[in-house]
């Protein structure tokens, strides 16, 4: 609970309804709607256009993705987060000269390796990739040639987290915010 000098008690819950609300505006049919942030994830992959073909590893990567998103969707919508997914195609000729640019993860643009402090690797693939060497990635001692939803799910969590820290520390009063004072105070008991 938060204390506040002009209240009793304010609760977390309440807190939250009251950002939320205060994100509102009038829709086209002048209906009250609440503003929502976007959390954007965009997913490239190698797809050969004659056959609708992908490799194993980017398809594998397409139900996760699907999961993950599905999830967040659930999990951010009542803190006012949109999640957005983007496809984009990588024909085989731009494939060719980078296959690290398949099965590549962006999450509020940036590489989801960022977001979890992981790395990019890569392992040969499979007939429909040839001879390259497909993109994995690397979190600790673990390898994944296949991206799972709990890495895109937790990748999407720390993004969001992001935007609802920004969007709080945007409504709190001045000398609320966080500064380099020692001891500044903003009332809050």
């Amino acid at each position: 609970m938060l204390n506040h000098p002009n209240f009793r008690t304010i609760t977390l819950q309440h807190y939250a309804v009251s950002l939320h609300i205060s994100r509102a505006g009038y829709g086209s049919d002048g209906i009250i709607r609440p503003l929502m942030k976007v959390l954007n994830i965009t997913w490239q992959r190698l797809l050969i256009a004659e056959s609708g073909q992908t490799c194993p590893r980017c398809g594998s990567t397409e139900e996760e993705l699907e999961k993950a998103v599905y999830t967040l969707k659930q999990s951010l919508a009542p803190l006012g987060i949109e999640v957005n997914l983007e496809k984009k195609v990588l024909d085989p000729e731009p494939f060719a000269r980078d296959a690290l640019e398949s099965n590549r993860i962006w999450i509020s643009e940036r590489p989801l390796e960022e977001w979890l402090g992981a790395e990019v690797g890569h392992s040969f693939c499979c007939e429909v990739c040839g001879n390259a060497e497909c993109r994995t990635v690397e979190v600790g001692e673990e390898t994944y040639e296949t991206i799972p939803a709990s890495l895109i799910i937790q990748a999407g969590l720390v993004a969001a987290s992001k935007m609802v820290d920004t969007e709080a520390k945007e409504k709190m009063p001045p000398r609320c915010r966080p500064s380099s004072k020692p001891g500044a105070s903003c009332g809050f008991k």
